[in-house]
């Protein structure tokens, strides 16, 4: 007997990827990051109750070109899941569902995510003396 020829996946001819689409993946990345962001904060606190040596060394992971670069990801990654939070309540509300509003919504996350990891990272330079 001959098997029809079905899509295995007919939501693939149906949706077009989208803000929202970008944003819900979005948020689930950015919550699996911030899980790897809490192990090292961790990491960070057991090294300010180690000591001075401790601390000095994780430290200097932290201020390697590299770290600040994790640091800042991880930033951007609170930030966007944060605002993509705060949508997603409005959306379990009920709330948000027009599609154009849904679309604008989504972008937004994406617009505070990156103008607050810059006004974070400019406070905290400002804080360390560098401006």
């Amino acid at each position: 007997m001959a098997k029809a020829k079905r899509p295995l996946s007919p939501h693939l001819q149906v949706y077009t990827f989208s803000a929202a689409m970008a944003a819900s993946i979005i948020h689930r990345i950015t919550g699996s990051a911030l899980a790897v962001g809490a192990i090292f904060l961790t990491w960070w606190l057991v090294a300010l109750a180690n000591g001075h040596a401790y601390f000095n060394e994780v430290q200097g992971y932290a201020s390697h070109p590299v770290g600040r670069l994790v640091l800042f990801g991880l930033t951007f990654a609170l930030m966007q899941h944060f605002a993509s939070g705060i949508r997603h309540l409005f959306t379990d509300a009920g709330k948000l569902y027009e599609l154009k509003t849904n679309r604008n919504t989504a972008v937004a996350t994406f617009v505070f995510a990156a103008v607050m990891t810059v006004v974070i990272w400019i406070a905290a330079y400002k804080v360390m003396g560098a401006f």
